[in-house]
């Protein structure tokens, strides 16, 4: 784990929603601590360092309170529906070599066939990994795919040791072709034929 991830983190003594105002407004983030049986910690965290870290799906943060280090993975953000800002974290303790579940972000590379779209039905996959080794994404290639090509779960390339949890038979994208694509070119085609037809007629009479 990068050492990007490396927070320090500060008990909370005060709960509301005033004692939350009065935390944001000095640059900090309220949050709870959850996991493996302990009580949850209530706890403030840099909102300037975490908010740059959690612009990657699936944080995982390595926390610094009262002198020891704790892995946690972020499972709840709130934020201000209007400013946007992070008003509140769920962390839930995780341990090195432990699987966890969460979703990742599906990527398409590459550029279908000319005159074609790729149709994404899933933004998301869900799969069991290792805590400490939560891929950014999974990439699905999609260069000269042809009208009607499909790919469901099952044929994307997992990284080492995830193990994919949604049904393997989801489809996550397909290739087609636009309508107004479609009628162009059987316009096209009914024209061509039309145009082959008529010299034989003219040389009839």
């Amino acid at each position: 784990m990068s050492d990007d991830n490396k927070v320090v983190a500060e008990h909370r003594e005060k709960f509301g929603k005033g004692a939350a105002r009065k935390i944001r407004a000095v640059g900090k983030i309220p949050a709870v601590i959850y996991g493996h049986g302990s009580d949850p910690q209530h706890v403030t965290l840099p909102a300037h360092q975490v908010g740059l870290i959690l612009r990657k799906a699936n944080a995982v943060l390595a926390l610094e309170l009262d002198g020891k280090t704790q892995l946690t993975l972020v499972k709840d953000v709130q934020k201000d529906p209007v400013l946007q800002i992070i008003e509140h974290l769920d962390l839930i303790v995780v341990k090195k070599g432990e699987k966890v579940e969460v979703e990742v972000p599906v990527h398409v590379e590459g550029e279908s066939f000319p005159g074609t779209l790729v149709q994404v039905e899933l933004n998301t996959l869900r799969l069991e990994v290792e805590a400490t080794n939560i891929p950014e994404r999974v990439f699905v290639k999609v260069d000269g795919a042809e009208e009607g090509t499909q790919i469901h779960a099952r044929d994307i390339e997992l990284p080492a040791g995830a193990a994919l949890i949604d049904d393997a038979d989801a489809l996550v994208l397909h290739i087609t072709v636009p309508r107004a694509t479609a009628a162009e070119t059987a316009d096209e085609a009914a024209a061509a034929e039309e145009t082959a037809e008529a010299p034989a007629e003219e040389s009839a009479e």
